[in-house]
């Protein structure tokens, strides 16, 4: 690809970008989106490598809005006669409509990864190589592993985003994602385990020796751990949630009601609460798309506003919403870094980046020996969550019994059920011991997926609604 996608196209810069000031005059906002990508993945499974895909994308996606309403059209042709189809198409969102367009963001010097392409190093024979080496190291380590999964993805992408005033914001995003998954065995009895890894960088930490062995390691450990598992119990207990990865929770649970878009519209459970209790005191979430190398982060979002660390809940307070321009002009607010996308097939929306609640003062051992008898919830999987109501329901992939202040035997099958803004009031502990996930997460919205992290330290919720096997 050239140096600026603007480039690839059959016409000069200048011709796109008086193309682009005529579409947009008269309306609210707009961009155009350029995008180039790589994207390569391999999986070993069943003692072969199955899956090995490398593709490529290039397009652009051309937008307008007005008031309430947007146009959007988009094309991997990069073509003048295709920004023209674009144009006409957009365009008609502007009838009847006469706006001035908002304020360009402001720039960012800011740079929160490298733009070296992961996919190149190492080759696809020293990955391929690996992947055998891991499946082969979990199989000697115990004679239970019946399967063995494990896998590598990797992305370079390359985005510019032209207004109609001729600002061209430029970003080059990589990311990169190691999985193990293993299947262990018992007689008829057969449970699963899984450890994930990735980051905006290159391989390198990731595949050295130690890490893939440990990410290896965890896996097969948390597949022995469920063998071992008895049928959780149902009902209501105190909850101890670890830190790091069980933050999916708040993400799904509380996370989206505080994007912009629903709020705006007045579908989400946190709609109209602003500078109200909404969780315990002591309770502060952030979404942070500056943290150096996440998942989640973002020098600039997919409109060009360079991302934010912005506090959402503030001692149990709502303070603020992620917005993308759209819900943050219509909300009368500031855009918030959040506008994201899938690619230049997909329009803009609030989104969030790394999102999680920051420490507090109590220890993790503190807060487990507080437990008379309740559930240790280790790590989630699945999970289903309402967001007009804030009702959810997740699985616990990994998870123990705490009796008499202690963690005792691990269960399986147990269900945390609640409601988002409920269960923040009933965190009644938070720990001292805030930890991000380890870059495996991924978000679906509308549609559209964008990786994301999560986080948390320790906390206890009391009195949560456990569904599991036993009553």
């Amino acid at each position: 690809m050239p140096k600026s996608l603007l480039d690839a196209f059959d016409c000069s810069t200048d011709r796109l970008r008086t193309l682009v000031a005529d579409t947009l005059r008269g309306a609210d906002d707009g961009e155009l989106f350029l995008e180039y990508s790589e994207g390569e993945a391999l999986v070993f499974d069943d003692g072969r490598l199955k899956t090995a895909n490398f593709n490529t994308d290039r397009g652009f996606g051309l937008r307008a809005v007005a008031g309430e309403a947007s146009g959007y059209a988009h094309s991997s042709e990069l073509s003048e006669a295709a920004v023209r189809r674009a144009a006409d198409a957009v365009s008609a969102v502007k009838a009847g409509h006469s706006g001035s367009l908002a304020a360009a963001p402001a720039g960012t010097n800011l740079r929160l990864y490298g733009d070296e392409n992961p996919i190149a190093d190492p080759d696809f024979a020293a990955k391929a190589k690996l992947l055998q080496e891991i499946d082969a190291w979990v199989r000697a380590r115990d004679p239970r592993v019946r399967q063995v999964t494990a896998s590598l993805a990797a992305s370079w992408q390359q985005v510019e985003i032209l207004r109609a005033d001729g600002q061209l914001a430029r970003d080059i995003r990589p990311l990169v994602r190691v999985n193990v998954s293993v299947m262990v065995g018992d007689g008829d009895r057969q449970e699963t385990g899984s450890y994930g890894m990735g980051g905006r960088k290159s391989f390198g930490d990731f595949l050295a020796e130690g890490s893939w062995q440990f990410a290896a390691g965890e896996a097969l450990r948390q597949a022995l751990v469920n063998l071992e598992a008895v049928p959780s119990p149902a009902g209501t207990f105190d909850i101890v949630l670890a830190n790091g990865w069980p933050g999916v929770m708040l993400h799904e649970a509380v996370g989206h009601g505080l994007e912009g878009d629903f709020n705006r519209k007045k579908t989400s459970a946190f709609a109209g609460l602003m500078g109200q209790q909404v969780a315990a005191r002591g309770v502060t979430v952030v979404d942070d798309g500056t943290i150096s190398e996440r998942r989640g982060s973002l020098t600039i979002d997919d409109e060009g506003t360079p991302s934010a660390r912005n506090v959402l809940i503030e001692d149990g307070k709502l303070v603020g919403y992620m917005q993308d321009r759209q819900n943050a002009r219509l909300m009368g607010m500031r855009p918030t870094g959040n506008g994201r996308r899938e690619s230049y097939a997909h329009e803009p929306m609030p989104r969030m980046t790394n999102t999680y609640m920051t420490s507090g003062d109590k220890t993790p051992e503190e807060i487990i020996a507080s437990v008379k008898k309740g559930i240790y919830a280790v790590s989630f999987g699945g999970g289903q969550v309402d967001i007009t109501s804030g009702k959810f329901v997740f699985g616990c992939t990994e998870a123990y019994m705490i009796e008499d202040g202690k963690v005792t035997r691990p269960v399986k099958g147990a269900m945390l059920i609640g409601n988002g803004p409920d269960a923040m009031h009933r965190v009644s502990m938070v720990g001292n011991d805030m930890k991000l996930d380890n870059g495996v997460g991924m978000c679906g919205k509308a549609g559209q997926g964008v990786p994301v992290g999560v986080g948390q330290p320790h906390l206890r919720m009391d009195q949560m609604t456990v569904g599991g096997r036993q009553a």
